[in-house]
Formats: structure tokens, C-alpha cells, sequence
């Protein structure tokens, strides 16, 4: 038995032909979707990159693990401390170990583990290929190397090649030469003139005048992204430049497909295409990034094409991502390791029988300190740090009739919230029973200074751009919400918050 796993880094659903999209971005991902299972309400546990990546690999929550954030103590999987013995957890339960223990030499083509100093993620891997890049090369860069193992490997039996692609991650670094096969395509119609312009007044990180994180500058090396959207044209660039990153991928993989073809092992080979996360592209104002608990960011595509198991096949139920591995346990006829947190959905892939879960909560602490409710036909999102967009302590969103999260009916709709809160704190009390650590690490990420990318030496410069973009209007409110980043910073933030006080009569 052969397994591909295909981790592509960034990549929505909903921007790929097998999941409704209009463009055709993914021919080769569509026809295996066609010859196995799609999963259409798949959800990382914890985003973005470093925690995902961290809960697939060792089975568990980001709150069992501690990994949530991409710095500080919530930069790194804890440590067993005293209980460990001769050798640790990750020897034998994660992933790529647990594959190891049913008989697959494990193979890795990734630059991740330095783009993070993510080392737990090599644990259990018999070879590990660095492509060099830290996750800036695109496909071309890495498909060689695949490519080359495929010629080497393939005809072996029992292995698991597990491949990262990183072209839809910004700044959407298709080669130049590749062109622009989406010139003449529309745009997204819910993204009006209306919705343009008052995403150009919202204020964070990744808004429409700062793609650039916190200001609108931009490199040569990168002609397909922006500084910033000041109209269509520019929207333009953003919506093609992601979508010419899935397309270029997906040749790119097509490639490897031909490849396992020549070799005679396509027809039994295991396949599975998923991502670590998705992309804000307007969603909460948001572009170009992956930095909520929300729907855009958290929902990512699974696809499971399993020989002898079942072929065209949609399943709706929700899932985390962490819960393909007691689903490949039960298919491998193993019981699951107890530290896992996920839950077999192996029925779906073997019956097609729906086993979903109630409920589940998806957490974000690298950009901003959230945790989501994602039930029925609803999302709700609690924040605890705003990462300086002015969100809402609470949003509720009707994902059903407004997908794309435009409308926070969290007002309208009180008893939601109830119903969403007893979920997350039924939620918090079982992970918090069932740990070994007594701290919950969302609050060590606030207590460190906020999320990575989001702290007092971002604001001091992020203010100053407010100012010269007409939205000073926002810094009272800033102050007010993270007066600690203010104290901790230098007077000319307190000049800047007068200067503003004054103008506005505050």
C-alpha cells in the first residue's frame, strides 16, 4: 500500500473546481476529488501555519499541546518535563511514527520545520528533503525533488510521501512567465463597490491599505501582490494572483500524478489533498492573510481518494483535521492512541455513512486571540485579543445566508450566542480536564504581550500610518482597548493620541 499526502499551504475550498468554484483552478485535484470523498465542512483545530501543522501531526488540540502562536512560550510544543521517559511522546504517536508502526517507510518534502523551527515535525520521518526556502519557494522549486523520489521510491511498497506546496501563501509567487490565465474571469460579485469602499476605511493588520501587514509597501519579486487595494484593478491582482498560485500548483501536481502513472502505481495509491488553513480575501475586511478563527481562515479542503473504499462521494458532516488520525487507526485496523483528541470518521470513506460531530471549536492566537463555535449553520466567533481590527467581543454569522461574514447578527440573535457559549465553555472544561498542564495557552499568549504579530512595536508604527491614511479616528479606540501597548511604548504615541483627542473632541 502507497499514500500521498498533499499539504498545500493556504489553499481554500472554495477556490477550487471540485468545491463549486467558477474558475478553473484545479483540474488535477478535481478529478481525484471525483474518484474519492470530499469533505465540504473540514476545520482546522488551530490556525495558522504552526499550530495546525503541530495538531495534525501529534493528533492533539492546540491547547493540549500549547502550540498556538508563531512566538513566545506558544511558539513551541511543551516539553513532558519530569514524565518523560527514554524517549518521548512524539516517538510513537505522531503521525508520521504511527505510520512507521503499521509497516510505511515515511518520506517528507518540506521546508517547514525551518520556516518555524518546528523540529517536533520531523519527529517519525525516515527521510526529511528541506526544498531550502522557508516556504517562500514556489512549486517549480519543489516539484524536482518529489519528482525525484517518485523515481526512486515508487515501485517500493508501503510507503507515505507527505508533500508541501506553498504557492497559494502570500505573497502568491507564480512565476511571472506563467501569466495570468484569469485576466478576463469576474471578480467576486459580493465584494461591491459599497463593500470595497468601507473595507478601505477599516483599520488591522491586513486590511485593504495595508497588505503588507501594517503599511502598503512592495517588492519587485513579487508582482502579483499588491500594497494595497484602492480599487478594482487592485482587487484584481489580489483575487488573480491567489488564484494563478492554485493554478500553477496544480500543474505542478498534475506533474506528479503523470509521474506515480509512468511508475505503474497510480491505480492503488492513497491520496490525500488538504491544507494547514485557508485565506482571508475580504472576508472581515481581511485580505491576503490567515489570521482569525473564522470561517475564510479555519475551513480548509480534505479529499480522500482510497482505492476499494468509496468514489465520488460528498460527505457534509464537520470534522477536525486532527481527526484523520484515528481515522487512518481504524482503517489500518489499529486502536486509536489515547492522547489523541480526534474522532474516526473512517464510516464516511468505507460507507459513506455520516459521523460528524455536534460541534467545534477552532482556535487562533498568532494574529489575534479568538476561539470559534462552528455549529448548524452558524459560526461564532469570541475574541480576546482584537489583533488591532476593532473587532467585536462577540460576532455571530449566518454562514448558510451570508457566507462570506459580512453581516455580525450577534445582537439580533442573543440566544445563539447563549447556545454557542455553554458549547466553547463545555468545550474548555473537558480540554482543561483532560491536560496535564494547568494553563490554557491563549492566556500565556495575552500575558506575553499579544499575539506575535500583533504587539506594542507593531501599534507605535501602525498608528502613525492610521494618521497619514485619515484614520486617526481609530486610535482613542486603539488606546482604550490596548493601553498596555501604548505604555509600553514610546511618548509620540501619547503625542499622536492628544494631537487625535483634540481633533476629534474626545
Amino acid at each position: 500500500m502507497r499514500m500521498l499526502i498533499l499539504d498545500l499551504d493556504s489553499l481554500r475550498p472554495d477556490h477550487l473546481g471540485c468545491y463549486g468554484y467558477s474558475r478553473n483552478t484545479s483540474p488535477n485535484i478535481d478529478n481525484i476529488a471525483g474518484e474519492g470523498v470530499r469533505f465540504t465542512n473540514y476545520y482546522t483545530s488551530d490556525a495558522p501555519c504552526f499550530p495546525s501543522r503541530s495538531a495534525l501531526m501529534t493528533g492533539r488540540t492546540g491547547i493540549h499541546t500549547g502550540a498556538v502562536g508563531h512566538g513566545g512560550t506558544a511558539g513551541y510544543v511543551r516539553q513532558e518535563g519530569a514524565s518523560r521517559s527514554f524517549n518521548d511522546r512524539h516517538t510513537t504517536e505522531n503521525f508520521p511514527a504511527f505510520m512507521r508502526s503499521v509497516g510505511f517507510k515515511t518520506a517528507l518534502v518540506s521546508p517547514f520545520p525551518e520556516r518555524h523551527s518546528a523540529w517536533t515535525f520531523y519527529a517519525g520521518f525516515n527521510e526529511m528533503h528541506n526544498t531550502g526556502s522557508s516556504g517562500m519557494e514556489s512549486a517549480e522549486e519543489v516539484t524536482p525533488t518529489v519528482l525525484k523520489w517518485v523515481e526512486d521510491n515508487a515501485k517500493e511498497d508501503n510507503w507515505m510521501l507527505y508533500v508541501n506546496y506553498w504557492d497559494p501563501h502570500t505573497p502568491y509567487r507564480a512565476p511571472e512567465d506563467f501569466g495570468n490565465p484569469f485576466e478576463n474571469e469576474p471578480l467576486p460579485d459580493w465584494i461591491t463597490p459599497d463593500v470595497l469602499e468601507r473595507h478601505k476605511k477599516k483599520v488591522g493588520p491586513h486590511s485593504a491599505q495595508e497588505l503588507n501587514m501594517y503599511d502598503n509597501q512592495t517588492s519587485p519579486k513579487y508582482p502579483r501582490y499588491p500594497g494595497e487595494i484602492s480599487d478594482y484593478s487592485d482587487l484584481r491582482q489580489v483575487i488573480d494572483g491567489y488564484d494563478c498560485g492554485v493554478r500553477h500548483m496544480d500543474e505542478n501536481i498534475g506533474q506528479i500524478f503523470k509521474a506515480l502513472l509512468k511508475q505503474g502505481v497510480m491505480d492503488d495509491l492513497i491520496v490525500i489533498i488538504t491544507a494547514d488553513h485557508g485565506e482571508n480575501l475580504g472576508e472581515l475586511g481581511i485580505y491576503s492573510e490567515h489570521g482569525t478563527a473564522d470561517n475564510a481562515t479555519c475551513r480548509i479542503p480534505m479529499i480522500i481518494r482510497w482505492p476499494g473504499r468509496k468514489q465520488g462521494y460528498v460527505d457534509h458532516g464537520l470534522h477536525y483535521h486532527l481527526d484523520l488520525l484515528p481515522t487512518l487507526a481504524e482503517l489500518f485496523g489499529k486502536d486509536p492512541i489515547p492522547s489523541w483528541d480526534g474522532l474516526s470518521y473512517a464510516p464516511v470513506l468505507t460507507e459513506g455513512q455520516e459521523c460528524g460531530r455536534d460541534y467545534l471549536v477552532i482556535s487562533q492566537c498568532a494574529h489575534v486571540c479568538q476561539r470559534s463555535v462552528r455549529f448548524d449553520n452558524w459560526l461564532y466567533i469570541r475574541t480576546y485579543h482584537d489583533g488591532f481590527h476593532l473587532f467585536d467581543d462577540e460576532m455571530l454569522f449566518d454562514l448558510e445566508n451570508d457566507p462570506y461574514e459580512q453581516h455580525n447578527l450577534a445582537r439580533l440573535k442573543p440566544d445563539v450566542c447563549k447556545e454557542a457559549v455553554y458549547l466553547l465553555n463545555k468545550w474548555h472544561d473537558d480540554m482543561m480536564k483532560s491536560m496535564d498542564f494547568d494553563v490554557d495557552p491563549l492566556w500565556t499568549v495575552i500575558k506575553e504581550g499579544g499575539p506575535y504579530h500583533a504587539q506594542a512595536k507593531d501599534l507605535k508604527k501602525y498608528v502613525k500610518r492610521l494618521e497619514e491614511t485619515g484614520r486617526s479616528w481609530a486610535i482613542p479606540e486603539l488606546q482604550w482597548r490596548h493601553p498596555r501597548a501604548f505604555q509600553d511604548s514610546p511618548s509620540d504615541l501619547d503625542t499622536v493620541y492628544k494631537r487625535t483627542s483634540e481633533q476629534f473632541k474626545i
